[in-house]
């Protein structure tokens, strides 16, 4: 019973930790984007959009539209949001702002640089997104509205994410929000990388869990 329990606190430990190095490592692709000064992915133009109107920080705005999509999520689907979804709200908006106060994570001053912060912006996102995703704690605000909307419309998933975004975008837009090349970018290769990035995270993680798992069988093996 006792091996069970400390089995199960592994566990726990283990995929909460992968859950929040995703976390940290998508807020990290966040701000390589914003700092890339060429454009932001949709959602954060919108808190940028906000930022520049009334002030607060960025990541406060990400906490306080991710606390009111999840309002709005649990509304539609009449069920209470996951911790997960909870905490992905948090700690995004936490992350990004102690990386904003990174003195070296300013704009590079060539337009090179700029494309290469950007670009690696976008990639990093992707990696956060598989491995957070990979964890199975939870989905962040976004995709629980999307799916509470793709569930009451009966709409595909595909065209419910595509409305989001552009009324999301098209509202940072009007708040002054960076729509550039870097927009466009983001929003056709995200879903591309993080179709390459999911499988390899889920792998890895699964691994991990399966090594942690079977460890207390390699130790009676042992004392055999």
């Amino acid at each position: 019973m006792q091996g069970e329990r400390s089995l199960g606190r592994k566990l726990f430990l283990a995929k909460w930790s992968i859950y929040f190095i995703g976390l940290l490592i998508m807020a990290f692709g966040i701000v390589l984007m914003i700092r890339a000064n060429l454009g932001s992915a949709p959602w954060d133009v919108f808190h940028i959009g906000l930022f520049y109107q009334i002030g607060l920080t960025i990541g406060t705005w990400s906490i306080i539209v991710g606390f009111f999509i999840l309002m709005i999520s649990s509304i539609i689907s009449k069920k209470l949001p996951q911790i997960g979804a909870f905490l992905n709200m948090l700690m995004v908006g936490i992350f990004i702002d102690l990386y904003l106060m990174v003195p070296q994570l300013h704009t590079p001053d060539t337009v090179i640089g700029k494309i290469a912060m950007l670009i690696l912006g976008i990639v990093v996102i992707g990696v956060g997104i598989g491995v957070y995703i990979s964890s199975r704690c939870g989905a962040g605000p976004r995709d629980s509205l999307m799916i509470a909307l793709t569930e009451m419309t009966g709409w595909k998933v595909q065209y419910i994410r595509l409305g989001m975004e552009l009324v999301v975008l098209c509202l940072g837009w009007l708040l002054g929000g960076p729509i550039f090349i870097g927009t466009i970018l983001f929003s056709l290769t995200i879903g591309s990388i993080v179709g390459m990035t999911l499988p390899a995270c889920q792998k890895t993680t699964d691994s991990i869990l399966y090594k942690i798992q079977h460890s207390n069988d390699k130790k009676v093996t042992l004392q055999i």
